[in-house]
C-alpha cells in the first residue's frame, strides 16, 4: 500500500480517551508525529503502540508557541503537513482528497481549509454552525503567527483561535473532519473558559483578526463586521439556532446555541473586567507620577 506522502502533527496532553481513535484514522498517511506535553496517563504509550513518532514537549513559556515550534523543528520527510487535535479524526473522503490534492502544492498552492463535522453531547451536529481551519500547509510557505497574547495567564503553549499566515493561494476540502471529544463537558467548558480569556485580551488590544491570518472568502469581511456588533452573544445564538437552522438538530442544536452564546457573553465581560483593569491601574499611577514630577 502506498502511504500518502503528508508528515501528520497530532499535539496532545493527557489524551488517553481520545488518541487511538485519532492516530487509526491517520493510517493512510506515511509519517505521524505526536507531539507530547509530559501526559501523566497512558497517551505516549498508546501513540508508540499505534506507530506514531513520539516527541516530548516542554513550553519555553516564549514564543514560537507549540504548532510552530513543530514547523521550526521536527524532522519532516515531506514538505505537506497535516495538523490535527487528538479529539479529531480525518476521514477516508479527505484522506483520498488530501492525496489528489498533492500536485497543487507542488505548483505553489500555500494551504487548505478543512471543515468540522461536530459531535455535542454525543450527537452530531447537522446544522448550526460550520468550523473551517487551514489545517494542511505547505511547511515553507506557512507559519503561526505571534500574536501577543503572552501575559494571558490562563492561555497555555498552543496558538488560540486563528488562522495562520501561509504564502501561496489557498483552496477548501470537500472532505471533512470529525470532532468528537470524549472527555465531556467539563472539559468542553474548561478548554472555552481559557480561550475566552485569550479572546477577551486580544479584543481589548485591538489585535484579534490580523490582515495576515489566511482567510476563506469573504470570511475576513464578516470577521471585521462580527467585530463591531454590540450584542456578540444573542447574535451567536440566531446564527447558530435560527439562520444556520440549528433547530432541526433537536435539544442538543439547542444546547450547542447556547454554549456558543455563553462563550461570546464570557469574551464580552472578561473584556469589560480586563479593561476596568487596565483603567484602575492607570489611575493608581498617576498620583504616583505627579508626585514625582512635583519633587
Amino acid at each position: 500500500m502506498n502511504r500518502i506522502p503528508v508528515s501528520v502533527v497530532v499535539m496532545t496532553k493527557n489524551e488517553e480517551r481520545n488518541i487511538e481513535k485519532c492516530l487509526r484514522a491517520l493510517g493512510d498517511f506515511d509519517e505521524v508525529f505526536v507531539i507530547d506535553s509530559h501526559s501523566t496517563d497512558r497517551t505516549a504509550e498508546l501513540a508508540r503502540g499505534l506507530g506514531a513518532i513520539v516527541v516530548p514537549f516542554q513550553w519555553n513559556q516564549k514564543y514560537p508557541k507549540k504548532k510552530q515550534w513543530c514547523l521550526d523543528n521536527l524532522p519532516f520527510s515531506h514538505d505537506v503537513v497535516l495538523y490535527v487535535d487528538a479529539d479529531e479524526e480525518v476521514t477516508p473522503p479527505l484522506a483520498r482528497e488530501i492525496a489528489e490534492a498533492l500536485p497543487r502544492f507542488e505548483q505553489g498552492l500555500g494551504g487548505a481549509f478543512v471543515g468540522f463535522d461536530y459531535v455535542f453531547c454525543g450527537k452530531p451536529l447537522r446544522h448550526g454552525h460550520r468550523v473551517y481551519k487551514l489545517v494542511l500547509m505547505h511547511r515553507q510557505r506557512g507559519r503561526f503567527l505571534d500574536y501577543n497574547d503572552l501575559d494571558v495567564a490562563n492561555m497555555w503553549e498552543v496558538e488560540g483561535h486563528y488562522q495562520p499566515e501561509v504564502e501561496g493561494g489557498t483552496m477548501v476540502m470537500k472532505g471533512r473532519m470529525i470532532h468528537s471529544d470524549h472527555d465531556g463537558l467539563f472539559h468542553y467548558f474548561d478548554k472555552h473558559n481559557r480561550y475566552s480569556d485569550w479572546e477577551a485580551n486580544l479584543r481589548v488590544k485591538g489585535l484579534m483578526n490580523d490582515p495576515r491570518e489566511a482567510n476563506m472568502g469573504m470570511r475576513s469581511l464578516l470577521k471585521r463586521i462580527f467585530q463591531a456588533l454590540p450584542f456578540k452573544a444573542p447574535a451567536v445564538f440566531l446564527h447558530s439556532y435560527l439562520f444556520h437552522l440549528g433547530f432541526l438538530d433537536g435539544k442538543v442544536g439547542l444546547d450547542y446555541a447556547v454554549a456558543r452564546a455563553m462563550y461570546y457573553w464570557q469574551i464580552g465581560l472578561k473584556s469589560r473586567e480586563v479593561r476596568d483593569t487596565l483603567r484602575r491601574a492607570e489611575q493608581a499611577a498617576r498620583p504616583s507620577s505627579v508626585s514625582q514630577s512635583a519633587r
